[in-house]
């Protein structure tokens, strides 16, 4: 579904960012973080960007609770 011709690039420039924030050198913008993943934590978030006045990143922690919710 996703393959183009540079994916392999794509692959060495995230695993290089990885590297990057893991040793300390990259840090994200995030500001926030929302959790657990929920419609009303999504809700809260979106209403957040939609005032225009966040900074940085607004992080939604807990797919992996999801996840596990909705295995078969």
């Amino acid at each position: 579904m996703h393959k183009t011709p540079d994916i392999i690039e794509q692959h060495r420039l995230l695993t290089w960012v990885a590297g990057e924030i893991d040793a300390g050198c990259i840090r994200a913008t995030g500001t926030e973080t929302i959790s657990p993943v929920n419609a009303v934590y999504i809700r809260k978030a979106h209403q957040m960007v939609e005032t225009e006045r966040t900074i940085g990143k607004i992080m939604l922690e807990g797919w992996g609770l999801i996840r596990n919710r909705l295995r078969f």
